[in-house]
């Protein structure tokens, strides 16, 4: 292990190995985002409506926002994520991608965390995965091109619900 924190790409067999099972998550309690949360992701990063499939883990020693109560998830790691740390695009080839990676260090609290509700700073996350990338419903680059704006296979972006955009 390195003092540094270090993140590396893994065999997928090594991955499975070690750390497919939520149970390997660090922290006293483990959840997954709600259906909801994963929605409002798709709608932050510009991807089309149930791109995401896989259950979105969350570990940590405080599930909830010690301001608001809020259960923090996903969508608030996300969120903060895109304030300067890393794009969309990046976010969404982590989710919906084939690569498997993890930190080289014994998980601190993650970093730069706000509960989106508040933005109260959020100091009890571990670790935050998804679970199985199998899952994703459309190949990665599918999804890519429709959020950089890009008809894909023949259909137009607008027949898609852009993001804001009312979901019937």
């Amino acid at each position: 292990m390195t003092s540094q924190r270090e993140t590396v790409e893994v065999d997928p067999v090594l991955f499975r190995a070690v750390y497919d099972s939520p149970a390997a998550l660090p922290g006293e309690h483990r959840w997954t985002t709600p259906e909801s949360d994963v929605r409002r992701i798709e709608k932050l990063l510009g991807m089309p409506l149930r791109s995401i499939g896989a259950p979105l883990w969350v570990s940590g020693d405080e599930p909830d926002c010690p301001k608001c109560g809020r259960r923090v998830n996903w969508y608030d790691i996300v969120s903060s994520a895109l304030s300067g740390v890393h794009d969309r695009m990046m976010i969404a080839t982590v989710i919906l991608g084939d690569r498997r990676y993890v930190n080289t260090e014994v998980p601190d609290a993650i970093a730069g965390v706000r509960c989106t509700d508040c933005r109260t700073p959020i100091e009890g996350l571990r670790s935050f995965k998804c679970h199985n990338w199998a899952y994703a419903f459309e190949a990665l680059e599918a999804v890519r091109q429709r959020m950089a704006g890009a008809s894909v296979v023949g259909r137009q972006l607008a027949d898609e619900p852009q993001p804001g955009a009312p979901v019937e």
